[in-house]
């Protein structure tokens, strides 16, 4: 890795190992609304996305009669439920996220909007921890569009090209490398191939701390 100035994480699937909830709440939602078995979404390719994104193709797939407000607060409901029950924090972020944020500026990046990402700040105790704090609403366009991580950048007041992304999805690598910054792919969610436009690919925290520390 290049010498870099601030860190930027991804949150679900990076802080936490949330996109098996996000598939259930989705799931449970989609069963609440009769379309269990015929909903038409595969999962892994909407990860690093907004929940909008997947509602948008499910609307225009099934016209459903609830506007998409009412589906999102349906299906954040129960996310919420589900995170607050088995609080999936992966163990080894408290101390990644403690010892980088001694080291310079830290924020945090995810397509989550503020009411999920402010639960996972609270079960981990972490908020104290990141200069900024951007969700997907603040953008105008989700990943894999820069946006979220130059808006990020911007709020530490660190140059782009001096920020290193931490990322699990396809959508967020490719972000990452849109906004002009070195990337990390940590193989929680997709394989090593799947990121291989990541500068660099791990497959645990600890080689994550080997790099940047």
């Amino acid at each position: 890795m290049k010498p870099y100035t601030a860190v930027i994480f991804d949150m679900d699937g990076v802080i936490v190992d949330s996109e098996p909830l996000h598939e259930r709440a989705f799931l449970d939602t989609f069963t609440q609304l009769g379309l269990a078995d015929r909903h038409g979404i595969h999962f892994p390719e909407y990860y690093g996305r907004s929940d909008q994104t997947v509602w948008r193709d499910f609307i225009a797939r099934h016209q459903p009669s609830q506007p998409l407000a009412e589906l999102t607060r349906l299906k954040q409901t129960r996310f919420l439920e589900l995170l607050r029950t088995e609080q999936p924090l992966f163990p080894a972020i408290p101390a990644l996220v403690t010892s980088l944020a001694a080291r310079g500026p830290i924020a945090l990046a995810s397509g989550s909007d503020h009411t999920v990402i402010s639960a996972v700040l609270d079960l981990s105790g972490l908020r104290r921890h990141f200069g900024a704090v951007v969700s997907a609403d603040d953008v105008p366009r989700g990943k894999p569009a820069p946006d979220i991580f130059l808006h990020a950048a911007d709020r530490l007041g660190v140059p782009p090209a001096a920020c290193v992304v931490i990322e699990d999805s396809v959508a967020g690598v490719a972000a990452g490398r849109a906004a002009g910054m070195q990337v990390i792919g940590i193989t929680n969610s997709v394989s090593g191939d799947q990121l291989g436009e990541a500068h660099a690919v791990v497959g645990d925290y600890e080689a994550i701390r080997t790099l940047l520390l």
